[in-house]
C-alpha cells in the first residue's frame, strides 16, 4: 500500500512532518522562508524536496508541480502559519495583541488559498492557544469564513473541527499548548484522540488512573550528555541566582510568596524567568527567542544542548539541526512536537482517509526511564544578590506592568 502523500507549509525545522513520517505519511514538499530551517530538512533528509522560499512567492501551481502531485491528489495539508498575532506573551504585555491587524496574520489567508487550489483530502493547522481566546476569536471568524467560500467555489465539503491541546497529554515530555484545526473535504468530522498521558500521582485527577504517567524530563534527557562543543553556561546578572533554585521552580521562589529570600515582586516576571526542569515532570514549553535569563534550564544550571531540545519536541534522533545557537533554539522552540504529529497523523489516517489502525506501538514516544534521581541540591544565594532582599510590589495586573506604564507615560 503506497504511502499517504503530505504538503507541508511553514515547515519550520520539521517537527509536524517528522511526526506524520513516524506515522506512514511522505512528506512530498516542504515549503519554508528560514534558510537555517531549510538546512536542517536538507541535513536530516536529504532526498526531500524543500523549497527555501516565502509563501507569498511561490504558487500552489509549482508546489504541486515540486511535489510531483495534481490538484486533489495530496492526502494531507500541514502547517502552522507564523503565531505572532495571536501570541498569549503579547497579549500578557500589551494587555490585547495586533492579531487580525497583524500583517503576519496574512499568514492564514495563505494557507487556505493552498487548500483551495490544492484541494487536500484533509488539511491540519497548528496555532498557538491564542487563536481561539474567548472574544477574540477573530482568527477561526475569519478561517470559517475562508472555509465557506472554498467549500461554495470548489464543491467540496471541509467541516473544520478545532480543539485545543496540550502535548505533555499524549506523551510528549513537555507542556505545550496548542490549537489544532482538522477538516477533511469529505465532510467527515474529525475526532480527536482522547489523551493517553496524565499526573498519576495521588494528587491528580480521578481520571488519571486511566491513563500513562506523564513522560518526563528524565525519560527525555536524562541519557544525554551534551556535546562539549556546545557553550550552554548561563551568562548575565541573574545567572548566579539560578543554583538558589529549587528544580520545578522559578523566580517565584525568591518573592515574599516563596520559601526564598523577597528578591522580586510577585509576578513581576514572565514565568519562564529562571524556570528550571525537574526531573520527575514534564518540561515546560521551550521559548522561540528567550532573553538571558529566561528558560526552561537543565536542573544542572545550564542550557539545554541542542540534542536535549529535539528530545523534549520529540524529534527523531537522527535529525540534524543547523546553524547557531540563537537560530537553533528559534527553530526547535517553533516547532510543534513531533510525537503530537504521530498521534495526530495516525488518527486521520485511519478516519480520514480509511487505512489500516495501526497497533505498533508509537515511535516516538521516549521511553520509560522512571523512577528519576533525587533532586539536585539548592544552593545558597550569593551575597552580592542577597542584598536585593527587600519589599517588592506585585504585579498590580494585565496591561498595568512597567512596560505598559512606560508606553503610556511615552503618549502623553
Amino acid at each position: 500500500m503506497r504511502r499517504p502523500k503530505v504538503i507541508s507549509l511553514f515547515s519550520g525545522a520539521g517537527g509536524l512532518d517528522y511526526g506524520f513520517e513516524a506515522a506512514g505519511f511522505t512528506t512530498s514538499v516542504a515549503l519554508e522562508i528560514d534558510a537555517d530551517s531549510c538546512a536542517s530538512l536538507r541535513a536530516s533528509r536529504p532526498r526531500r524536496r524543500v523549497i527555501n522560499e516565502d509563501i507569498f512567492a511561490v504558487t500552489t501551481k509549482q508546489l504541486l508541480e515540486t511535489a510531483n502531485l495534481r490538484a486533489g491528489e495530496a492526502d494531507v495539508l500541514i502547517g502552522g502559519p507564523p503565531c505572532q498575532p495571536f501570541s498569549k506573551a503579547g497579549y500578557w504585555a500589551r494587555g490585547d495583541s495586533a492579531r487580525l491587524n497583524d500583517p503576519r496574520a496574512n499568514t492564514l489567508a495563505a494557507y487556505m488559498s493552498v487548500v483551495e487550489e490544492a484541494l487536500p483530502a484533509v488539511f491540519l493547522l497548528e496555532n498557538v492557544e491564542g487563536l481561539a481566546f474567548a472574544g477574540k476569536d477573530e482568527g477561526w471568524k475569519f478561517l470559517l469564513a475562508q472555509i465557506e467560500g472554498i467549500n461554495r467555489r470548489t464543491k467540496s465539503d471541509y467541516a473544520p473541527v478545532m480543539k485545543k491541546l496540550d502535548a505533555a497529554h499524549y506523551g510528549v515530555p513537555q507542556h505545550r499548548e496548542r490549537v489544532i484545526i482538522v477538516a477533511a473535504r469529505s465532510g467527515e468530522q474529525f475526532r480527536f484522540p482522547e489523551p493517553t498521558h496524565g499526573d498519576t500521582r495521588g494528587d491528580g485527577p480521578l481520571f488519571a488512573s486511566q491513563l500513562d504517567r506523564y513522560r518526563t524530563a528524565w525519560d527525555a534527557i536524562g541519557d544525554v550528555q551534551p556535546d562539549p562543543s556546545e557553550v550552554l553556561d548561563l551568562r548575565g546578572k541573574w545567572a548566579a541566582l539560578l543554583p538558589s533554585i529549587p528544580e520545578g521552580s522559578n523566580y517565584l521562589h525568591h518573592t515574599d510568596r516563596g520559601e526564598g529570600l523577597p528578591l522580586f515582586g510577585w509576578r513581576r516576571r514572565f514565568w519562564t524567568f529562571l524556570l528550571k526542569l525537574a526531573k520527575n515532570r514534564p518540561s515546560w514549553t521551550l521559548q522561540a527567542q528567550p532573553g538571558p535569563a529566561v528558560g526552561p534550564f537543565h536542573w544542572s544550571n545550564r542550557r539545554l544542548s541542542t540534542r536535549e531540545l529535539c528530545r523534549l519536541q520529540t524529534f527523531p534522533d537522527d535529525v540534524i539541526i543547523k546553524g547557531g545557537r540563537t537560530s537553533i533554539q528559534r527553530q526547535l522552540g517553533n516547532a510543534v512536537p513531533s510525537l503530537l504529529g504521530e498521534v495526530l497523523g495516525r488518527a486521520i489516517s485511519t478516519q480520514l482517509l480509511g487505512r489500516r489502525r495501526l497497533t505498533s506501538p508509537l515511535r516516538l514516544l521516549p521511553p520509560d526511564r522512571s523512577p528519576a534521581p533525587s533532586p539536585e541540591p539548592v544552593m545558597a544565594v550569593p551575597s552580592e544578590l542577597a542584598r536585593l532582599a527587600g519589599k517588592h510590589a506585585a504585579h498590580p495586573g494585565t496591561g498595568k506592568g512597567y512596560g505598559a506604564a512606560a508606553r503610556a507615560e511615552a503618549a502623553t
